[in-house]
């Protein structure tokens, strides 16, 4: 035991190698998820450089302390126990810059940055992503996408970091895309940054497409509640926001998560909710929809940590 902290020696050994970094200790992460839930990080730190991240994860493997890395925290719930070991948080990664035609973006910057600098460009082709609350990384992660565009269409090339520390370039094709899936899912290396080969467009017809994205969304999205976004994945042949309402779920309360009264489709923090009230509206509905309609609903959150 380290006093207060309670690290152990090879928390205290990492913590001592990046004093500089700040790094917190025992940090809820609660403060950071958009669901506003989940336990603690053992420790926590914010990379500001990409060579600072580069060394967190070579010593953190010859110490053979985990590693987890969650981008912004947005469509993620945390279990009430927390993570063991270091917590990535890649929020001050988030340089964007443009050259010609090209978006390049570092894995922290958030979409809706991103999409606002190509439109101050005139650049046309991330207009469906002007209002997804993620980062660049966890958008290149799951493949990030709405209102029939995604991620894997306009993305042109990947920088990513190993676990060993290797930093390698994939492109578009090598990443092995799906519906809410890359191969970052099954390797777990962890993304840098993203190209993205977009057009010229007309400034104004690009302004006006996000604006109609984002009324959209406010419309029809339970925005003014914490969430960690759309929940389940879409199974095939069905909407999943209708076959909660044809289930008659909405409303549905366990603690203080509640299936959205404004979409189905979204479970929103109503006052004090733990991830495990979120984790068990979540089975609660999975059960529901197979019993009533024998559709099985998987989740597009992503789910890490320990039970408390």
């Amino acid at each position: 035991m380290w006093g207060p902290f309670k690290m152990n020696q090879t928390e205290k050994k990492f913590y001592d190698l990046f004093v500089e970094s700040k790094v917190l200790v025992d940090e809820p992460l609660s403060k950071y998820t958009n669901t506003k839930t989940g336990g603690p990080a053992d420790l926590l730190a914010f990379p500001q450089k990409i060579d600072e991240l580069k060394k967190m994860i070579i010593e953190a493997k010859k110490l053979a302390l985990p590693v987890t890395v969650v981008g912004n925290a947005s469509n993620l719930i945390v279990r009430d126990g927390g993570i063991r070991g270091l917590v990535l948080i890649l929020v001050k990664l988030n340089r964007i810059k443009i050259e010609d035609t090209n978006v390049l973006a570092q894995a922290g910057a958030s979409l809706i940055d991103t999409t606002e600098a190509a439109y101050k460009m005139g650049l046309t082709g991330l207009e469906f992503a002007a209002g997804i609350p993620g980062s660049i990384g966890g958008a290149i992660f799951m493949n990030a996408g709405a209102y029939g565009g995604e991620i894997s269409k306009v993305v042109d090339s990947v920088t990513l970091l190993t676990r060993s520390g290797e930093i390698r370039l994939y492109q578009n094709g090598d990443l092995n895309f799906g519906y809410r899936h890359s191969r970052i899912q099954d390797e777990d290396d962890i993304v840098l940054a993203a190209s993205f080969k977009l057009k010229r467009g007309d400034k104004k017809s690009i302004r006006e497409e996000m604006d109609d994205f984002n009324f959209l969304r406010a419309s029809k999205q339970p925005l003014e509640y914490p969430s960690c976004g759309s929940v389940f994945k879409r199974p095939a042949g069905h909407y999943t926001g209708k076959l909660i309402h044809d289930a008659g779920l909405q409303g549905f309360r366990i603690g203080g998560a509640q299936v959205s009264l404004k979409h189905a489709g979204f479970i929103v923090n109503v006052g004090f909710a733990t991830a495990s009230d979120y984790l068990e509206v979540i089975k609660h509905i999975q059960k529901t929809i197979f019993d009533k309609f024998q559709v099985e609903l998987e989740t597009e959150v992503r789910i890490i940590g320990e039970n408390k």
